[in-house]
This record gives C-alpha cells, sequence and structure tokens, in this order.
C-alpha cells in the first residue's frame, strides 16, 4: 500500500471517529434529558445544589442507566463517573419514588426473573462458593465495620444508643423470644462470627450448635465460643442433622433462594423438636420477585434474594404456625450508617483493598440505607412452632 493510501486510510478513520463522537454526544445530551426529567419528579436535580442531588462527570452516565437501570449506575459510580454527597438520601428519593423500575432494560429484567425460574443458583455447591465469596473477604475488614459482636445483620435499637448496645440488643431479643431454658438445645443456622451462640451458651445456659459455609467465621466463631458448650461446625444447611429444642437463624435466609424456600423450611421442621420454636431473622421484600438488585448481586451479595411475605407464608403452609412477625426494618438505615461510619474510620488501614473497592464498599452500605429508610425493604423476625405453642405465644418486651 503507497503512502497517499495510508494517508487517505488513516484521515477516513478520523472521520469516522469524529462523526462516532457527535452521535455518542447526542445520544448522551438525549438520555441526560429523559433523566433529568425523571430524577425530577423525585425532588432530584442533576448536578443541583441539595446533598442529595448527583454530580456527573460524564454525561454517558445516562445512557449506561437507562440501558442497565441499577447495575449501570452503580458500575458508573465505582468507575468515578459520578458523585454525591447524600447518596443514601439519594437512594432514598429513588427507592420511594420507584424510579429504578422506569429506567433500565426491561428485557435484562425479564431474562433475569427467567434465569432465576429456569435454574437453582443457591444450589448446594453454587450457595457455599458464594457464601465463601462475600463472608471471607477478610477478618479485617469485617471487624473494622461491625464492631465488637461482629454481627453481620440489623441492629435492635429501641433502647440502644450505639452499634455494639443495638447489636446486643438483637442477639438478646431473639433468644428471648425463642424462650431459652437451661439445657436445652439450640441450633444456630447460619451462626456468623459466633457472637448470639456465644450469649445464648453463657447468659442462657443451653448447648449450641452452629453452622456457617465460612471459613472465616467458622474460625472465629470457634475462638469466640471456647470454653463453652458450643459446637462450629463449616456445612450447608442442607446437610444439618439431629433435633433440637430451638432453632435461630439469623442474616441466612437471604442466601437461600425461592427454589428452596419450601425444603428450607421442611428440613428446619424435621430439626426441631415437639413443642420447639423456630426464630427466622430475614430481610424481606415488599414486593414478590424471583431475582435480586443487579449490581448488589454481581458485586456484593452474588446469588442473593430478598423473599417477600407471601413467599414465606406459602413454603411454610402446613408446616408451621405463625406465633409472631415482627418487623423493625427501619432500624436496619441506622445500623448501615453506622456499619459506614466504621468502614470509612477505618478506611485509612484498609486502603490495600484499592480505590473501587471502597466506593463499591460505600455505594452497597449507602444504597441499602437508603432502601430501607424508604422502606422498600423490610427486617422481620418470625416465630414459628410445628404444632402451635402450648397456651398460646407471648412477644417478650425487650
Amino acid at each position: 500500500m503507497t503512502t497517499a493510501a495510508i494517508s487517505i486510510d488513516q484521515e477516513n478513520a478520523r472521520d469516522e471517529n469524529r462523526v462516532t463522537a457527535v452521535i455518542e454526544r447526542h445520544i448522551a445530551r438525549r438520555a441526560r434529558a429523559r433523566m433529568a426529567n425523571m430524577l425530577a419528579e423525585a425532588g432530584i436535580r442533576v448536578d443541583g445544589a441539595m446533598p442529595w442531588d448527583p454530580k456527573v462527570h460524564d454525561d454517558r452516565v445516562f445512557v449506561r442507566v437507562l440501558r442497565d437501570g441499577t447495575l449501570g449506575a452503580g458500575e458508573a459510580y465505582v468507575d468515578g463517573d459520578w458523585d454525591c454527597a447524600a447518596l443514601d438520601e439519594l437512594a432514598t428519593r429513588i427507592a420511594a419514588s420507584r424510579f429504578d423500575r422506569q429506567a433500565g432494560s426491561i428485557w435484562r429484567t425479564l431474562v433475569t426473573s427467567a434465569a432465576a425460574r429456569s435454574s437453582n443458583r443457591q444450589r448446594k455447591r453454587v450457595a457455599i462458593a458464594n457464601g465463601r465469596a462475600h463472608y471471607d473477604l477478610g477478618d479485617d475488614l469485617f471487624a473494622a465495620m461491625l464492631g465488637s459482636t461482629m454481627a453481620y445483620s440489623c441492629g435492635y435499637w429501641r433502647t440502644a444508643n450505639n452499634l455494639d448496645d443495638a447489636q446486643r440488643a438483637k442477639i438478646e431479643l431473639a433468644c428471648a423470644k425463642l424462650d431459652l431454658r437451661h439445657g436445652q438445645t439450640l441450633l444456630d443456622v447460619g451462626c456468623g462470627y459466633g457472637e448470639l451462640a456465644r450469649h445464648a451458651a453463657a447468659e442462657h445456659h443451653v448447648r449450641v450448635v452452629g453452622v456457617t459455609v465460612s471459613r472465616n467465621q467458622a474460625e472465629h466463631a470457634r475462638r469466640r465460643c471456647a470454653g463453652l458448650p458450643v459446637e462450629i461446625r463449616e456445612l450447608d444447611y442442607r446437610d444439618i442433622h439431629g433435633r433440637f429444642d430451638r432453632i435461630v437463624s439469623i442474616g441466612m435466609f437471604e442466601h437461600v433462594g425461592v427454589r428452596n424456600y419450601k425444603p428450607f423450611f421442611e428440613r428446619m421442621h424435621r430439626l426441631l423438636a415437639p413443642g420447639g420454636l423456630l426464630l427466622l431473622h430475614t430481610i424481606g421484600n415488599r414486593f414478590e420477585t424471583e431475582s435480586f438488585e443487579p449490581w448488589l448481586d454481581r458485586y456484593i451479595f452474588p446469588g442473593a434474594m430478598l423473599p417477600s411475605a407471601a413467599q414465606i407464608a406459602k413454603a411454610i403452609d402446613g408446616r408451621f404456625v405463625i406465633e409472631d412477625w415482627h418487623n423493625f426494618g427501619a432500624d436496619y438505615d441506622r445500623t448501615l450508617l453506622a456499619w459506614h461510619a466504621n468502614f470509612a474510620r477505618a478506611w485509612p488501614s484498609l486502603q490495600y483493598y484499592g480505590e473501587p473497592f471502597r466506593r463499591r464498599w460505600c455505594y452497597y452500605l449507602l444504597t441499602c440505607a437508603g432502601s430501607f429508610r424508604a422502606r422498600r425493604n423490610q427486617l422481620w423476625q418470625i416465630v414459628l412452632s410445628p404444632e402451635g405453642h402450648r397456651g398460646g405465644y407471648r412477644r417478650p418486651l425487650v
């Protein structure tokens, strides 16, 4: 090829690039205008003066959000394409307005729901891998974020003024609802770092078996419960055997998946002794769905799913009596903000995780806080019995 021909090809390529850039800018401007109108209905102004107004550094963000919905918004935030001084309040306003149901690909939503119906994303091997992907990230991260109890679920703030007290109150609330008695056996399904098992054994004098799929959590729980009648097993809930007077599961049911709700409760029914009680503590969704928020699914909690009240009720039908259903979802907003504050304070010692991780973790904690503040997500403690608690059940005043 001659030099002249090469020069012509290069000039043609530059022309094509200029045309492409013009088209992209045009598309981005139209996307910005459409998004600005949608956000305005929620009281949000792009590049506005309020702390919840997003500051956009690259207009291609709007194209990503219109195409990919919350997945595109989260990825663009982590990439540094936009910022917000009050990300939690932005998320609150979006959740309250259901903006996320207007933006994003309908096709992507349909595909995600179809995949959940056609395959079991929470089957044993995959569920174990998914659990370890999050909970084995690093003890230093969770120790810094969660406080002294290392309880990784919603605290109970009725009388508490700080995170540790709220977590201890939540644990004692669960123990009181279970009416633990000296010498009973307690199964803790998804025992986390072992604080409930430790508390139940030390304060209520019961024998505890705790199970988790996380190696890090199992090792930490064994150290935390050393010298107490507590056995920590590293296994999936489908592999638990035996009979227990009481069962508790806190912050684990979100990983079970809709296709496994009935089998989960069937196993709990077999494990629970006659006259026993089961306490289920789980995040709940206001809407029945078979998929999870796409960004959280991909980057934070792979394979997770939030149950609706109807899905839980259907799964326990004929197996358990609902003795109590307690919603204190608003407390999760305060819990998540406390975790975020701890994480931010500890970041200088955690910087080796990298700046994208910091932005990803802040986005996770603050947008989830906003979702609970808008009451899109709930937090339920449900007390169940196999045949009905003799004489009726009374929720303790804790």
